[in-house]
């Protein structure tokens, strides 16, 4: 990001804003595994079609999804895989401090630290 100016930090701040509500994240988990239909996806998120609908028009705004009318439905697939190696990212961070966290609170309590999880555990999510 060193030497981007103003315009282009404002956009790399709304990707990022895109992929900080929830359900968006859970609608990219979704369509990990496929394209689906909003009604699809609304049945496996436990929401209306309509606030699907509505965070896949951010994220396809975003250049996140990409959207494919056929008859009668529209169906949703990841535009830009490289969204799941940026999320592992942060969720292997957050593992990782979520860890030195425990060890600190047991080496303050007195007790065991847990041992380390495996590399390959902290990947998942």
């Amino acid at each position: 990001m060193e030497g981007l100016p103003k315009e282009a930090l404002d956009q790399v701040a709304a990707y990022f804003q895109a992929l900080s509500e929830p359900m968006r994240l859970t609608l990219l988990n979704l369509l990990r595994a496929g394209e689906r239909n909003v009604g699809e996806l609304a049945q496996l998120a436990g929401t209306t079609s309509a606030n699907v609908s509505r965070h896949l028009a951010l994220l396809s705004l975003h250049g996140l999804v990409a959207r494919e009318g056929r008859g009668t439905s529209v169906y949703y697939r990841i535009a830009d895989p490289s969204v799941y190696q940026l999320c592992d990212l942060v969720c292997g961070s957050l593992a990782r401090k979520l860890e030195r966290a425990a060890v600190d609170r047991a080496l303050f309590s007195g007790g065991t630290a847990p041992a380390p999880a495996a590399a390959g555990a902290r990947r998942r999510r």
